[in-house]
């Protein structure tokens, strides 16, 4: 028998390339086996008490769902445009398709989502606000056709909305947002996309992109996802509604075949805080002339205000914080929506199309502005914008604000401060002011102070849609 030497860098290469081989053939399938043992098995358990249970689009492995866009017929079409507008040649323009395919499509992982995720969005909410939810006991997510396309449709003041919205119906369905470009930072967006949520440029005048998210939008609404909207397109900077964009919601409409898909219901849902994490970025973007904040100004900023409110105790956060609050309101069906006004939107010219989409989008947003929550703070803020310089007495504003409340229940808003705790309510919402520096306090006296009349004016306008009379609201019922 012969010996066989073998210089140790030869050796080590055979160990490694072996350990290789053990790792793929081996152990990397029986982890994989195992890991979807268990996320097959949390599904199971999970579709037994929700009330629209997973679709099979959102467990169909990744690559297929990116494979299947790219082939779509009118995504093809897209890329053959795209190629000849920019002299390429077709498999480039092919690729950058597939690029933006894989860009959208979100990786959903129900075990990160129901057991992580929900477990993250419960404890961030409860640990910064006072969370409160109303028009929920009606029972209209449970009552709504289960094989229905559900789609959450909701003003956006707050990037907490992501986080408020997930944790409160994840005992219903499972939600997918479209998440700004922002969030795609390692390993945050590796997290966003297991939650189910698919990545989104902002105004991108691409055309080939344009079309591979809307064919993603579509596809996914037509298989039932579950989606929530910000038809708003981004952050109210001044505290109000605004205009509603049509980008999303005209990609679910626009091949809709009212007689053959699926019904697709909006659930109108109002949104509002005591407090708003980030009102004064939001407030400084109003002023065209600010400089830019630079990134390690934000991250020190950042990382300053977690520290401080990681020291608050638990009920000096909610005197800060204060309460979050959530309505959802009475579902729109768009299946009835087309038998009321006798259309087909896959028939329907462009221009005629984007008139019933912006009609029946701005009929929402009537929706939401009737059940977006008044708030304590919003209350004080609108009372003390108005009383400007003027020095009040702290029984005053709070006799302002009991009139206040009075108008509103008269006209429906969705108010929930009971008689009985009105005073001690708006004292808690007035110490939150003083604290913040908002209001200035002199002899027992106080009013806005006029350096912070952006963020007082913000909240105020979180109500400015109710007027300030006895017999109608700003918005259409």
């Amino acid at each position: 028998m012969e010996t066989i030497t073998l210089p140790y860098w030869v050796f080590i290469v055979l160990v490694v390339f072996s350990a290789i081989l053990l790792l793929d053939r081996i152990l990397l399938p029986s982890m994989r086996w195992y890991l979807k043992r268990r996320v097959n098995r949390v599904i199971d358990e999970i579709n037994t008490r929700l009330d629209i249970e997973i679709r099979p689009i959102q467990v169909t492995r990744r690559q297929a769902l990116i494979d299947q866009l790219v082939f779509d017929e009118k995504v093809i079409d897209a890329i053959r445009h795209y190629a000849d507008e920019h002299n390429m040649p077709h498999e480039i323009a092919q690729q950058k398709a597939r690029k933006y395919a894989a860009e959208i499509v979100p990786a959903f992982n129900a075990y990160i989502y129901f057991r992580t995720g929900y477990w993250l969005a419960k404890k961030l909410a409860r640990l910064l606000y006072r969370v409160r939810v109303g028009f929920y006991d009606n029972n209209k997510i449970s009552e709504s056709n289960t094989n229905a396309s559900i789609v959450f449709v909701m003003n956006h003041r707050s990037n907490m909305d992501y986080v408020l919205v997930s944790f409160l119906v994840a005992e219903k369905t499972a939600l997918s947002y479209a998440v700004g470009e922002w969030a795609r930072i390692w390993p945050l967006q590796t997290l966003i996309r297991a939650m189910g949520a698919y990545f989104v440029r902002r105004n991108s005048a691409n055309a080939l992109y344009r079309k591979v998210l809307e064919r993603y939008v579509n596809m996914s609404t037509r298989a039932g996802v579950c989606q929530a909207v910000f038809p708003e397109g981004g952050l109210t900077r001044d505290g109000s509604l605004r205009e509603p964009r049509l980008g999303f919601l005209d990609y679910m409409l626009r091949d809709y075949h009212p007689h053959s898909d699926r019904d697709i219901i909006f659930i109108p849902v109002g949104i509002n805080y005591d407090r708003v994490i980030e009102d004064r970025s939001l407030i400084r973007r109003l002023a065209k002339a600010s400089e830019k904040r630079s990134t390690w100004f934000v991250i020190k900023t950042t990382v300053t205000f977690i520290f401080k409110t990681a020291l608050l105790t638990r009920k000096n956060r909610w005197l800060r914080f204060g309460y979050a609050s959530v309505n959802f309101g009475e579902p729109v069906s768009v299946k009835q929506y087309c038998e009321d006004h006798r259309i087909d939107f896959s028939v329907l010219h462009k221009e005629e199309r984007f008139r019933h989409v912006t009609s029946l989008a701005k009929s929402v947003m009537r929706h939401i502005a009737t059940i977006i929550p008044v708030l304590p703070v919003a209350l004080v803020s609108e009372v003390l914008v108005k009383n400007g310089s003027e020095w009040k007495s702290e029984l005053d504003i709070k006799a302002q604000c009991a009139k206040r409340i009075t108008q509103l229940k008269t006209m429906g808003a969705p108010i929930n401060i009971s008689s009985s705790a009105v005073e001690s309510v708006l004292g808690t919402a007035m110490s939150a002011l003083i604290g913040r520096g908002l209001v200035e306090e002199k002899d027992n006296l106080y009013r806005m102070n006029a350096a912070e009349f952006d963020i007082m004016n913000y909240y105020a306008n979180s109500i400015i849609h109710w007027k300030s009379s006895h017999d109608e609201p700003a918005v259409e019922q």
